[in-house]
């Protein structure tokens, strides 16, 4: 995946925290005490929540799962200081060689795509703000977190949070192939979520609702789904510029992002990093098998009406 180099590039929906006073160190925290309720339990996080509860402990809240080990002097006076990545990420040619850059490209070509598929549908579209962090945050509706949580969606604030470190742990840990557009995997993953607060899907789904056949599940599937839809379009969609970010999205690409799903899937990571025993009772973001077929689905349709994995019974 390669930006258009000429295109200008907009950071005003990024927040970056890197420096403020609630978005240091933490490293060496166990995980966060992060809410999420619809919004997803982070990746990272999901592992730590499978090995805590194969040793006996994790369990859920009234917000989502909260992990134990979590911040209790996290300050609550973040602020963002944009000038580094405003003076950074001007263009296209910044994304193609800045990871910051990378990020607000594909935020900028996620906004515009939902944009304008909001208002096809007669809707209006309010832009989620991505936050850069690391460490830990405080979020403004789900609590705080570590990095060990990894990327999440609050949808009480309708914020997305990320530790970009977390795509060299993606790589490192989980054996990822990593790249740009599986990169950008992630981030439309939890745009995905974005898409299914505005809309209300999530609040079909219980707190702490796990299973093969789940709300949860069926939120995530629907996130994935929701991202290969804009995968889909990405090299036609304009931004803000007038012109689309994205030049090419190669068959590589697209495999690269579908190893992303498979490793991140339940079953791979109860097997791999959990403990060894698939336990399907606790399945929370569905197989790597459904994953990739989710995806799939989106980026081959390009629908996003194709992605209603509440009505269907068969999810893969």
């Amino acid at each position: 995946m390669r930006f258009d180099e000429n295109a200008d590039l907009d950071t005003s929906n990024i927040d970056d925290l890197r420096g403020s006073r609630g978005g240091g160190g933490g490293g060496g925290a166990l995980g966060g005490r992060v809410a999420l309720g619809g919004g997803g339990l982070g990746i990272v996080g999901l592992i730590l929540y499978f090995v805590l509860s194969s040793l006996g402990g994790g369990g859920g809240t009234s917000g989502g799962f909260a992990l134990p080990g979590g911040l209790s002097g996290l300050s609550s006076g973040q602020t963002a200081d944009n000038t580094q990545i405003a003076q950074s990420c001007r263009t296209g040619a910044d994304a193609n060689s800045n990871l910051d850059c990378e990020v607000t490209a594909v935020v900028n070509s996620l906004d515009g795509y939902w944009s304008d598929a909001f208002a096809r549908s007669g809707q209006t579209y309010r832009a989620p703000r991505t936050n850069f962090f690391s460490g830990q945050v405080s979020t403004g509706g789900c609590g705080s977190a570590t990095s060990d949580v990894g990327p999440f969606y609050c949808p009480s604030d309708s914020e997305v949070y990320i530790d970009l470190s977390f795509f060299q742990e993606l790589e490192q840990r989980f054996g990822a192939q990593g790249g740009p557009f599986a990169r950008a995997y992630v981030i439309a993953h939890e745009y995905g979520h974005h898409i299914q607060n505005l809309l209300g899907t999530n609040r079909q789904v219980r707190s702490g609702d796990s299973g093969p056949t789940s709300g949860s599940v069926r939120l995530e599937l629907q996130a994935d789904c929701y991202a290969g839809v804009w995968g889909k379009h990405a090299t036609t969609t304009p931004t803000s510029s007038g012109r689309p970010l994205i030049t090419d999205v190669t068959k590589a690409d697209v495999a690269a992002a579908l190893d992303t799903a498979s490793r991140i899937g339940d079953d791979y990571i109860q097997s791999n990093l959990g403990g060894g025993r698939v336990d399907q009772s606790q399945f929370t973001h569905g197989t790597s098998a459904q994953r990739e077929k989710w995806f799939t689905t989106g980026y081959s349709t390009g629908d996003p009406a194709r992605c209603d994995t509440f009505s269907t019974n068969t999810l893969g």
